[in-house]
């Protein structure tokens, strides 16, 4: 559940498309996204799951596999 938001919220904020991301697909070098981009979904990511997002997990989170895992597991 927590994959199919995140896919969401790359396809709508970011213009990627769905079939480009997967578990393994990194920000920046597979999606494209820079560091604005990443504030950005931080913000997002808070917002949807209503969590906070500290920058020293942000620093660990590269692929969306990571990100997924720490929503999930928070």
């Amino acid at each position: 559940m927590a994959f199919e938001k995140i896919k969401q919220i790359l396809c709508n904020d970011f213009e990627i498309d769905d079939i480009d991301i997967t578990l393994d697909s990194a920000f920046l070098e597979d999606l494209g996204l820079d560091s604005i981009d990443m504030v950005d979904l931080t913000m997002s990511i808070e917002d949807e799951f209503e969590m906070e997002l500290p920058d020293e997990e942000l620093e660990r989170i590269t692929t969306v596999g990571d990100l997924v895992k720490f929503v999930e597991e928070n």
